[in-house]
């Protein structure tokens, strides 16, 4: 039986409904809320580490990571593919090998990175291949991209410690690959999951995710 967090048969009813569906690659589409939107407000993140990371479509990923505490900022991008200069479109196509992915920068004096994962593999179905939900494709896997040794062996352990202890039912499909170029998505993807609350994917897929991680981790959050 696999995470209920994202069973596929409770979101069957939304099989039609994807991040990547043409509605929702359309700034045009944006709510009032979202067009009106102020300029975010510049930070400053010197000293802050960077972690990276895949599961399904970013909106979602951005937007719980970024309620976490010791978290500054969430940037929603592309990791993981060759391609320079990536489109949401061609990521979309799964032709350029990147997985929607978000750079986290964090505090590690008050969030670990061991914590992070934690909240990784507790926030999706981690024996879902090549996809969360709806999202299908090699651009919506499962993945943690790691920048050091300490990194990778964090992430294989956790790996590890989850098959050890039953708690994750299936094999594990979240890959553990190295970091090597992370592009940022296009301005309009950056917050979208919060500037975007009624966007159907939005309403009916992104938030049962979020209020799930919500439920799971109120501890962590802000």
């Amino acid at each position: 039986m696999r995470n209920p967090i994202l069973s596929l048969a409770s979101l069957s009813t939304f099989s039609l409904i994807a991040c990547a569906a043409p509605s929702t690659a359309d700034p045009s589409t944006a709510t009032p809320a979202a067009m009106m939107a102020p300029a975010p407000i510049e930070q400053d993140l010197a000293g802050l580490s960077k972690a990276y990371f895949g599961a399904g479509c970013f909106w979602v990923m951005e937007a719980m990571f970024e309620d976490l505490k010791g978290v500054s900022k969430v940037v929603s991008g592309y990791s993981g593919g060759t391609a320079p200069n990536p489109s949401y479109e061609a990521v979309c196509s799964g032709s350029t090998g990147h997985a929607e992915s978000i750079e986290v920068y964090y505090d590690p004096k008050v969030i670990s990175y061991s914590t992070l994962l934690k909240v990784f593999f507790g926030s999706q179905d981690p024996t879902q291949v090549n996809g969360q939900g709806p999202d299908r494709g090699t651009q919506y896997r499962s993945v943690i991209f790691y920048q050091s040794a300490d990194e990778k062996a964090q992430a294989e352990k956790t790996i590890a410690d989850l098959t050890a202890s039953g708690t994750v039912k299936g094999r594990i499909a979240a890959q553990v690959a190295p970091f090597e170029k992370f592009w940022k998505a296009e301005d309009y993807h950056q917050g979208y999951e919060k500037l975007n609350p009624d966007q159907p994917y939005v309403a009916s897929v992104s938030k049962r995710r979020y209020d799930a991680f919500a439920e799971k981790f109120p501890d962590l959050l802000k």
